[in-house]
């Protein structure tokens, strides 16, 4: 069963003076146009539907700021809506879904689901209980069937008519008083012979029937007699059954209330025709019934800028948590918008656990699913050609962000995975089962005996891969490779084991542009940069996560963080300690935009609730599901599996080892050759000098021309700056390195 919470323990007190509110109202009233249906404006504020208007409207519910008042006329709106309890808002010129959207192909599952874990709850429940209804019951029955008895002894008896024959005694009136007692005997007599008859056809019938009768039939009617018994005999206000399921209170809202805290937060005048704040839809529930919602047109000169800045007065206005309250852009107008405000803080109710806990492959070609938002609709990525920047506080759910995306790369079989965790946390261990490469830490561990020279040999590696996997696609059709893009089918080819997809996960990336050696914090700060500039459009996908997202070394260290770190397409951040990490994670742009990492709640109902940036139009505030460590490896394991039977485990998880070479030449000519096409030797030979100082310290143009000569790239004249000098192009250096890599 489902019944309300008792009123009496969570009564909402009303927010606001209803009488001088209906007395202002009437004074404005009377000297504005005719109203309107509910939902127009007069004099600013919304005007309640006359009764006879109420009853003519077959699709209507009430919504009121509180529940103890039942007149209209005290300040509750009758609302049109779509549909009575499942509203949907329509804008102009649009049509309402034939099939309610819970009903939908891809939300029947869920409603299915919904319903039925409802339902098992219930019975689970009720099943527990059901020894102490039964005494409940037996009870009740019993109470109920000597209430009954003495119902009918009562009535026999005429107990109203002692008054009469005494009332006619105290007048002396013997002639009333011997006709009242006449009346009374006869009465009396008769409903005697009554009960008598009653009594004698149940002494009589009930034999019979229990001797001819079936059991079945027997049992029926008994169940329903000591059930109609325990109903007559129940006492007030309990019940026999208790309540698995209570339906949460929550404060509606009508449109009086949301016009009042637009005005409180500075949005407009109501005593102004040019600055009245109007709606653009009826108030209605959310599809999901979680909410109500109203598409909101602020004052001519108002944007939305100014009412993201004002989001907090909002709610104060309205009487509910920030955390309730959502406003939405509105893609017609810059001064509409959408206002959603929840019936209970959504980002305080978890998701659950992940559903890779199936341990079913996955595709990197399809979006990962990474939570649900503040309407409780699915939010996914989607990972090829995007790179992903993590960023939050210390325990704030980052780590496990970033590893449930990566879990989603390790259940493609026909990905290689680069996990690189410069915190040296157990979070990534699971990782070596199926992992190409993995670091871990700065400094000599038992996991990584040398991580840092490590790093710089997979950064080699993978920007060889990229020059590798660009070479085999200019060579392919253009029915092979539409676009000059790699494809899935390209990427499972086994034709071409060089395609497959490139997952780099860098978890507190930040440690390896501040090691002890500036020179080699110049190497790595060059490489990842190329990678991020180059790798995605080869197949190469890029996560980082980082608690500290600024401020990170100096010069062209501190240039080259920042240009890595503000190159990722879609960023998520929980938590931030405060705004300028938020910017930092997000970029300027998300602030302006009303987005704060830095004013996301706080405790640990909240670890894991972020905000998605980049990625669409909209940004959602993610509560992400969970992959705990357990999880983790169960995972991993199942995806060693799936690469062990497909033949696709590669690097360290096969057994292989790599080592850096001491010089790769033509691979260092193109990471710092960065985003150019082509550069002067002199110019090469600086930045080689530069970035790369214990293997080029003292490199003249002269010498590395020649080294590059030997191995087949031609010194052509180039023309940079104004000058026309020799120099390489990166075009050549390709070429070179395809030619080699054939030949070996």
């Amino acid at each position: 069963m489902t019944e309300p919470v008792n009123s009496q323990n969570n009564e909402l007190p009303d927010p606001i003076d209803l009488d001088a509110h209906r007395v202002d109202r009437a004074r404005r009233e009377d000297d504005a146009r005719p109203t309107e249906q509910a939902g127009s404006e007069s004099a600013g504020m919304v005007v309640p539907l006359s009764a006879g208007e109420v009853e003519s409207m077959s699709t209507a519910y009430e919504v009121a700021l509180d529940d103890a008042d039942d007149d209209p006329a005290t300040g509750k709106v009758i609302v049109p809506v779509d549909t009575p309890g499942l509203a949907v808002p329509v804008a102009d010129g649009q049509r309402l879904p034939i099939i309610p959207t819970h009903l939908h192909p891809q939300n029947l599952r869920a409603t299915t689901t919904r319903a039925l874990a409802r339902a098992g709850h219930v019975t689970a429940f009720h099943a527990v209980r059901s020894p102490w209804y039964a005494t409940k019951f037996g009870w009740f029955a019993g109470r109920g069937l000597s209430r009954l008895v003495g119902r009918q002894m009562r009535w026999w008896w005429v107990p109203n008519s002692v008054e009469l024959e005494q009332k006619a005694a105290d007048a002396g009136e013997l002639k009333e008083w011997e006709k009242i007692h006449r009346q009374l005997k006869a009465t009396r007599l008769w409903r005697g012979l009554v009960l008598t008859g009653q009594n004698l056809g149940l002494l009589v019938g009930l034999p019979i029937a229990w001797n001819l009768a079936p059991a079945a039939g027997l049992a029926a009617v008994a169940a329903a007699a000591v059930a109609g018994l325990a109903h007559y005999g129940r006492p007030a206000g309990q019940t026999v059954l208790g309540t698995a399921v209570v339906a949460p209170r929550y404060r509606k809202l009508n449109s009086d209330i949301v016009l009042r805290a637009y005005y409180a937060a500075g949005l407009g005048k109501p005593d102004k025709a040019d600055q009245e704040v109007r709606f653009g839809s009826p108030m209605s529930r959310d599809a999901r019934n979680t909410g109500s919602q109203v598409l909101v047109d602020l004052p001519y000169g108002k944007s939305w800028s100014d009412v993201v800045g004002v989001r907090e007065k909002i709610a104060s206005g309205l009487d509910v948590h920030l955390n309730q309250v959502f406003l939405t852009p509105d893609k017609t107008s810059s001064r509409r918008h959408t206002l959603f405000v929840s019936d209970r803080d959504p980002l305080a109710v978890p998701v659950g656990r992940t559903d890779m806990l199936d341990c079913k492959p996955r595709s990197i070609w399809e979006p990962v699913k990474l939570g649900k938002d503040e309407r409780d609709s699915l939010v996914t990525l989607s990972l090829m050609w995007n790179s992903l920047l993590v960023g939050a506080q210390p325990r704030k759910g980052k780590t496990f962000f970033a590893r449930l995306v990566a879990l989603h790369a390790a259940l493609d079989p026909w990905v290689k995975l680069i996990v690189v965790d410069g915190k040296n946390s157990p979070d990534w261990l699971s990782f070596k089962k199926i992992a190409h490469r993995t670091v871990f830490g700065t400094h000599p561990n038992p996991n990584d005996d040398n991580p840092v020279e490590h790093l710089q040999a997979i950064l080699d590696e993978v920007l060889a891969h990229i020059d590798r996997v660009n070479s085999i696609l200019t060579t392919l059709p253009v029915t092979m490779c539409p676009d000059g893009k790699l494809t899935k089918e390209l990427a499972r080819d086994p034709r071409y084991p060089d395609l497959r997809v490139l997952v780099l996960v860098m978890e507190e990336f930040q440690v390896y542009f501040e090691t002890e050696d500036q020179a080699v914090n110049k190497e790595i700060a060059a490489k990842l940069s190329r990678i991020q500039a180059v790798g995605p459009s080869a197949g190469v996908i890029i996560e980082s996560s980082s608690q500290k997202p600024s401020g990170v070394g100096a010069g062209d260290v501190g240039r080259l963080f920042n240009r890595y770190r503000d190159n990722h397409s879609a960023r998520f951040a929980l938590k931030c300690g405060n705004r300028i990490v938020s910017e930092a994670v997000l970029g300027g742009d998300a602030y302006a935009e009303g987005f704060d990492a830095a004013a996301l709640p706080v405790g640990d109902e909240y670890r894991g609730v972020g905000y998605l940036y980049g990625v669409t139009d909209n940004t959602p505030t993610v509560r992400s599901f969970l992959a705990d460590a357990a999880d983790a490896d169960k995972i991993t394991t199942a995806a060693r599996k799936h690469r062990e039977q497909l033949g696709t485990l590669t690097g360290e998880a096969a057994g292989e080892e790599i080592e850096r070479a001491t010089r790769d030449v033509l691979a260092d000519l193109l990471t710092v050759l960065d985003a150019d096409n082509a550069a002067h030797w002199d110019t090469v030979a600086g930045r080689l000098g530069e970035r790369m100082p214990e293997q080029y310290d003292g490199t003249t143009p002269e010498a590395i021309s020649a080294q590059a000569r030997a191995l087949g790239v031609p010194s052509v004249n180039v023309k940079r700056d104004g000058a026309t000098r020799k120099g390489v192009k990166a075009a050549d250096i390709r070429a070179a390195m395809a030619r080699r890599d054939k030949t070996n």
